[in-house]
Order: C-alpha cells, then structure tokens, then sequence
C-alpha cells in the first residue's frame, strides 16, 4: 500500500483511546440525611452538651456553700449521691407522683386536643381561624402569668370558680380551698398544664388531620362506619406518627413541670406537691445541697431518656413510624 492510501487512513481513523471519564458518586440518601441534621446536632451539643456534662460531673461531687463561694475544687465522692437519693423513701414516693400526674396530663391534653382539631376540621373556614387565632394567644401566653390567673378563678375567698358553683341549690363553696387537699389541687395544676398544653397538640393533630384522604373516611362512610368506627380504623391509623411525637414531646415537657406548681403554690410548695422538678430544685437551692440536686436533675434526664427510646422502639416494631 503506497503512502497517498496510508494518510486517508490515518486521517479517518480515531483517536487513540483516553482514560475513561469519572463518573460523579452520588451520596446515598442516608448520607445526605445524617449531613442535613448535622448542624442541629453540633449547635445541640454546643449549647446542651457542656451543661449536661457540668451537670454529671456535680452529681459525683460533694458541693457545699464553701466551695461554691471559695471557689475551691469540690470533692469527689463518687456514686454517693445517686445512693442517698435512691435510698429516701420520699424520693421513691416523688417518682411515683411525677409519673401519675404525667399520665394524667399527657392523657387528657390528646383527648381534649383530638377533639378540638376534629372540631376544627369540621367547623366553617371563619370559625376554624377564629380557634386557630385563640390557640395561638393561649400558646403565647406566659406560664407564671396562666398559673396567677387560675390562681385567682379558684381562690378561697374571691374565686369566681368557688363562687359559680356555690350558686348551686344546697352547695357552700364559701372559703373553700382547693389546695387544701392534694387531688383536688393536683387537678387544678392539671387544668394549668392541660390549658397550656392543648394549642400545639390540636393545632399539630389539625394539620394531620387537614391531610387525611376524605375518599377513605367517605368509602368507611359508604359501608356503613360510624364517626367513631372511621377515626380509629382510618383516622388514626394515618396520624400514628403524629401521635407518636406529640406524645412524646408532651410527656417530656409534663415530666418536667416545675413553674405552674411553684408559682401556684406562692414559691412554698409542700411536700406533697413535689414533683421531680421542684423536688430537685428544693434539694438544691432550699437546703444547700447542689450536688443532691443534680444527682435528681441526671436521674430525671435519664428516665425520660428510657421512656423516649423505649416507646420509639415499640412505635417502630409496630409500625407506626418509619
């Protein structure tokens, strides 16, 4: 073959194979979840890691007011603490009182807050914001200035509660005290704490709610369901998850509960309406002794912390979440 037929061919032929081209790696959509809640965690740590630790690190040391004031270092006197505290039988009895009266909050605010966002939902669009605009002044409002408030509709002597029922034929609520007794003034905290609790609960379920498929409620309707039958086996089955977060937000923040039982009982609250948090906050700062208390305040995080975990578990062996 002459050299005039060799250039065509050169010219015709292709280039000489280069390195392949890279090809992008995509990151796997777990990846990108744990990078997008990166942030939260890291300002999460910065601001409630440090005083978690400060907060352990007290409750293995004897902290007096001579440290607290000389500034010298505390002793360390390891698990002491956390063995006086499970040892008082008040302790024990404090726990048990914490968790009833959580149940009983938790209980009543999804009750009450179901069905106010079924009301909601079926109420007109001007009568559905009118609730919303009340919620949201209900939500706002201070704690200390909700508790003075209901402080003085059942005071004892200028209460307008004791004053509506006593206009009952046969009824005297005249000096009537409703803290005198422990149950009957639980329950007046648990309207405190149930009042305030109710307008995240029920404006959370309404937007649940606002999202359920009315094609299934209406198929549910067609076979003859009733109201009831329709919430529990369509209704609530898609809110599940909503369910699950509002409870347990609303159990950490009802186990927790220290201003509406201080500020109702005037700053002084008896033994018997000591909850974990005035408990741990008596020990602390009403007797000096601070290390005691924060042994009550890591004991406290960490039973929410196995109430968290455990119900999450369960919620997902059951299928509730994903």
């Amino acid at each position: 073959m002459s050299a005039s037929t060799q250039a065509p061919a050169k010219a015709a032929g292709a280039a000489p194979p280069g390195p392949p081209p890279r090809r992008r790696r995509r990151l796997a959509p777990k990846a990108i979840g744990y990078l997008l809640i990166l942030p939260t965690v890291v300002v999460l740590v910065g601001v409630q890691g440090y005083p978690l630790v400060k907060l352990a690190l007290l409750s293995v040391q004897d902290l007096t007011q001579r440290e607290l004031f000389s500034g010298l270092p505390a002793p360390f006197i390891g698990l002491g603490n956390y063995a006086t505290i499970l040892s008082d039988p008040d302790f024990l009895l404090v726990v048990l009182r914490t968790v009833v009266f959580t149940a009983a909050n938790v209980a009543l605010t999804l009750v009450l807050a179901t069905a106010l966002a079924l009301v909601m939902r079926a109420a007109s669009r001007w009568c559905r914001l009118l609730l919303t605009v009340v919620l949201i002044c209900v939500w706002a409002m201070p704690q200390v200035v909700s508790t003075l408030v209901f402080n003085w509709l059942f005071d004892y002597e200028f209460g307008v509660v004791n004053w509506l029922i006593g206009r009952l034929p046969g009824v005297d609520m005249n000096g009537h005290d409703w803290y005198a007794n422990t149950i009957s003034g639980f329950g007046v905290i648990t309207l405190i704490v149930v009042w305030g609790a109710i307008p995240f609960v029920a404006i959370t379920l309404y937007a649940g709610i606002s999202q359920v498929p009315k094609e299934l409620e209406e198929a549910a309707r067609v076979d003859g369901a009733n109201g009831r039958q329709i919430f529990f086996r369509v209704t609530y089955p898609i809110l599940r998850p909503i369910y699950t977060i509002v409870t347990v937000l609303s159990v950490i923040w009802d186990f927790q509960v220290f201003n509406q039982v201080w500020v109702a009982r005037g700053g002084r609250p008896e033994p018997q309406y000591q909850i974990l948090g005035v408990y741990s906050f008596v020990r602390a700062f009403g007797v000096n002794e601070y290390s005691l208390g924060a042994a009550i305040a890591v004991i406290t995080v960490l039973l929410l912390l196995v109430f968290t975990v455990f119900y999450i578990r369960q919620s997902l062996r059951r299928g509730e979440i994903d």
